[in-house]
């Protein structure tokens, strides 16, 4: 849901680049959205969203500026990976102390209002998952999403001035 959200949000803005989404873990790959994050999206007028899960590649830390976790768990999945990156290519390097630029992995939900950033990585609010709930946790995690959307997008707004 979040990236058809960040889409629909992102799409007047300048800033924003290519938009992807991935799990760190390959439960649904090759899945299409569960039938609630689009019925949802649906009521809130985004109709052209089409996804199919996939699992978080070490290459998306070298092609994305930005990786965003839902909670907490996400999040340390991801930081785990980019370290694991971030070894790798220190050790390929050609000059040691070589600067190495990955993706800047953050909590979705760091991104306050009016592009505030969390000073702490992961001390922003958490996305719960929907899934296991009813129609209700998928309307509260599209508000959420909304939220953090717009907030990511001030964020890189005042990044660029």
């Amino acid at each position: 849901m979040a990236e058809g959200v960040f889409r629909n949000v992102a799409q007047s803005h300048d800033v924003i680049g290519q938009i992807d989404s991935a799990g760190t873990a390959a439960y649904h790959a090759g899945e299409s959205p569960d039938s609630r994050t689009m019925a949802t999206l649906r009521r809130h007028g985004i109709t052209n969203y089409k996804h199919a899960a996939r699992k978080v590649t070490k290459d998306d830390f070298l092609k994305f500026d930005y990786l965003l976790g839902m909670d907490q768990s996400n999040l340390q999945d991801l930081l785990d990976m980019r370290d694991s990156v971030v070894a790798g290519l220190r050790r390929k390097a050609s000059t040691p102390g070589d600067d190495v630029r990955v993706a800047e992995v953050r909590l979705f939900g760091d991104f306050g209002r009016g592009g505030k950033l969390h000073a702490r990585v992961g001390g922003g609010e958490v996305v719960e998952d929907p899934y296991y709930g009813g129609a209700n946790g998928f309307e509260e995690v599209y508000k959420q999403v909304v939220r953090f959307s717009e907030s990511f997008v001030d964020h890189l707004e005042s990044q660029k001035q």
